[in-house]
């Protein structure tokens, strides 16, 4: 009886990134979710290298590597580190992956994060007027941080005068007391 693994959504969003313009999964987290050591999985894609091609799979570059590692925290080579650089993996590679181990395990979560895959793109077609919206007033506002610097300078100063008028209104009158009230 094989005890059936449930891991959130959330947990494999975060082990998606964006390499080369394309959504992938690193092999260590694919193998981790697979629950196969990450020396097992890449064995299983070297043997099975001609139904894996560029868009499927492909290896880091060095710089790939160093700027991913600095982005997400791992550690240096010397200490625990990856001796290879990784392999990525698109979304028809993770099914690929899947097949080539043949686990039980693999399939049924290569089906939950290829599910995961389409939520997103459905996600960013449903919004892309948002984010065509977002980027046009990104580029507008691109080259104005002076101005807006600026602005917030102005709105800074005439806050300090608003205070000193304030300041000069609730202040006690000066000159002669007189006895009368």
């Amino acid at each position: 009886m094989s005890k059936e693994v449930t891991i959130p959504q959330e947990v494999i969003l975060s082990k998606i990134y964006e390499i080369r313009g394309q959504k992938v999964m690193l092999d260590s987290d694919l193998a981790e979710l697979y629950g196969v050591e990450t020396k097992a999985l890449k064995r299983a894609v070297r043997r099975n290298i001609d139904i894996f091609p560029e868009h499927f799979m492909f290896e880091l570059t060095k710089e790939e590597h160093e700027s991913l590692r600095y982005q997400i925290g791992t550690s240096n080579e010397g200490r625990g580190g990856t001796r290879y650089l990784p392999m990525v993996f698109t979304e028809h590679g993770i099914i690929h992956a899947a097949h080539v181990l043949r686990s039980p395990r693999a399939r049924k979560m290569s089906v939950r994060i290829t599910e995961i895959f389409i939520r997103m793109r459905e996600i960013l077609q449903t919004h892309q007027d948002l984010f065509l919206q977002l980027e046009e007033i990104r580029s507008k506002v691109f080259g104005q941080e002076e101005q807006i610097a600026l602005i917030f300078e102005y709105i800074k100063q005439f806050e300090q005068i608003k205070q000193q008028e304030l300041e000069q209104q609730n202040r006690p009158p000066i000159g002669y007391k007189t006895g009368k009230k």
